[in-house]
């Protein structure tokens, strides 16, 4: 609802971009996240930090991803986190995005978070 999508590559079922064509791909996502459990008083969120990566093929233990860290806080409050560049695609192979929750603790996805890709050139 409301959401901008154009192209046979998005996948709204599996959360998949599957590049139609081979070639550099620029792709970004924004999610806007609440931390369900906050870190205790006094102690912090010691060691916890929040990974969004953007992998292809699910290979996010390889070099072909897009990675940005950030540290969780204590407050709860909702925060915003974003990751983008570009990655080499070939045809069929796919993108998508994964969250690493160092902490374990409860995170929600909001709604109004996005995942594009946009082709720049073979």
């Amino acid at each position: 609802e409301g959401m901008f999508h154009r192209g046979p590559g998005l996948n709204l079922t599996s959360g998949q971009y599957t590049a139609p064509l081979a070639g550099y791909y620029t792709f970004s996502t924004t999610l806007h996240i609440v931390h369900r459990q906050p870190c205790r008083k006094g102690q912090g969120c010691r060691g916890s930090r929040l990974r969004v990566l953007i992998c292809v093929q699910s290979r996010c233990q390889h070099n072909s991803n897009l990675e940005t860290v950030s540290r969780l806080e204590s407050s709860g409050d909702p925060f915003t986190i974003s990751v983008m560049g570009t990655l080499y695609l070939q045809a069929g192979q796919y993108a998508s995005v994964f969250v690493d929750n160092t902490a374990g603790s409860r995170l929600t996805v909001r709604s109004g978070s996005d995942f594009s890709a946009v082709l720049l050139g073979v």
